[in-house]
C-alpha cells in the first residue's frame, strides 16, 4: 500500500484541571492515546459523543494544540511545533459554526486572500485575488460573492466559503470538525456532496469529525470510534457500521435513525452516565455501561489489536472468523 499522508502514534492530550482553592490539581486525559493512518483520497471518520476527545484530536491534528505524548507523521516527517509554521499549509481545518468562523468585519475577497498574505507574502495582489475569484466558482459561489460580507450569506453558503478558505493554501489534509451539523438537513447532503466532488477533484485527505453516523455512512472510508478519550473501535465503514464488534458501536447504531418504514427497532438503551474524565473507571471504561461486562473488564483495560477490524473489549459482539 502506498505510503500514509498522515500517521498518528499512541497521540495524547492532557490537561492539568484546577478542583478549588487549596485543593490539588488533576489530571484530565481529554485524549488517552489514539493510533490512526490517513491515506490521499479516503475519509477516516471519528465519532463518539460529545466530550469523547473528538474535537481534541481534530485540534491535535489540525497542529492548534500540541500533544502531551504521542507523535504525528506528515508524509513521512515527525511533525513538531517548531515546524507548524510550515506544515500548517498542508493541514487546513473547516470549523462547526460558519456563523462564527468568518470575520464579520472583512469581505468574503479579504478572507479567502487571507491565508496567501500571511503564508505566501511574494504573491502579487492580482494573483491572490484571482485564486479567491477561482476557489469560489469551485465551492458553487458567484463571482459578485467576493465584495460581500458574511452577514450577507446563509449557512450553507458560509460553510461553501470556509471550505473554499481551507482550500487556498492546496493542503493535502482538511478536518473537518463537524462541518454540517449546524445545517439544516436540506444543506447538509449539498455540503457532503461538495466535499466528495472536491475529494475526487483535488485528491484530499479527510479527517471527519462527527457524531452523526448517518452522516458518517455517507462520506468515510474508514471509521474510528472513540470513548472517553480513547479509540474502542476502528476498521472499514462497511465492517464497522454493518458488524460492530464493541458494545458501545452497537448502541450508538441502534440510537441511529433509519429511513425504513416498518423496519425492526432495537434500541438499546445504556444504563447510568458517563463517567467523568477527571474520574474514569479502572478497567474498560464502558464497563460500567455495558450489558455484557463481567470481574475481568473492571480490572483490566481491553486494548486494539492490529488487525484490520478490531475492538478495545474482551468480549466482542461480532467477531472475525479467525481472530
Amino acid at each position: 500500500m502506498t505510503q500514509a499522508v498522515m500517521q498518528a502514534t499512541n497521540l495524547q492530550r492532557h490537561y492539568t484541571v484546577s478542583t478549588g482553592l487549596l485543593r490539588k490539581s488533576r489530571l484530565l486525559q481529554a485524549v488517552g492515546g489514539v493510533d490512526f493512518e490517513l491515506y490521499a483520497g479516503r475519509t477516516l471518520a471519528v465519532v463518539g459523543e460529545s466530550g469523547c476527545g473528538k474535537s481534541t484530536l481534530a485540534r491535535m491534528v489540525a497542529m492548534i494544540e500540541e500533544p502531551t505524548d504521542g507523535q504525528l507523521v506528515l508524509d513521512g516527517k515527525p511533525v513538531l511545533p517548531t515546524d507548524w509554521a510550515s506544515l500548517r499549509k498542508s493541514v487546513q481545518i473547516v470549523f462547526q459554526d460558519p456563523y462564527g468562523s468568518l470575520n464579520p468585519r472583512q469581505r468574503i475577497g479579504a478572507i479567502l486572500c487571507e491565508p496567501l498574505v500571511i503564508n505566501h507574502s511574494e504573491t502579487s495582489r492580482k494573483e491572490r485575488e484571482s485564486k479567491a475569484r477561482q476557489m469560489l466558482e469551485m465551492v458553487g459561489l458567484r463571482p459578485e460573492h467576493f465584495d460581500r460580507y458574511p452577514h450577507m450569506f446563509s449557512g450553507g453558503q458560509r460553510q461553501r466559503i470556509a471550505i473554499a478558505r481551507a482550500l487556498m493554501l492546496d493542503p493535502k489534509v482538511l478536518v473537518l470538525d463537524e462541518p454540517v451539523s449546524a445545517l439544516d438537513l436540506s444543506i447538509q447532503s449539498a455540503i457532503l456532496n461538495l466535499l466528495t466532488e472536491l475529494q475526487d477533484r483535488l485528491g484530499l485527505s479527510y479527517l471527519f469529525i462527527s457524531h452523526d453516523l448517518s452522516v458518517v455512512r455517507h462520506v468515510a472510508d474508514d471509521v474510528i470510534v472513540m470513548y472517553l478519550g480513547r479509540a474502542v473501535e476502528r476498521g472499514s465503514k462497511q465492517d464497522v457500521l454493518d458488524a460492530p464488534m464493541h458494545p458501545y458501536t452497537k448502541a450508538l447504531l441502534s440510537a441511529t435513525p433509519r429511513a425504513e418504514p416498518g423496519a425492526a427497532k432495537n434500541r438499546i438503551n445504556l444504563k447510568g452516565e458517563l463517567p467523568s474524565p477527571l474520574n474514569v473507571p479502572q478497567g474498560c471504561p464502558f464497563a460500567p455501561r455495558c450489558w455484557k461486562a463481567e470481574t475481568k473488564c473492571r480490572a483490566e483495560r481491553p486494548k486494539l489489536s492490529d488487525a484490520s477490524h478490531s475492538a478495545a473489549c474482551f468480549f466482542p459482539e461480532n467477531t472475525p472468523e479467525g481472530a
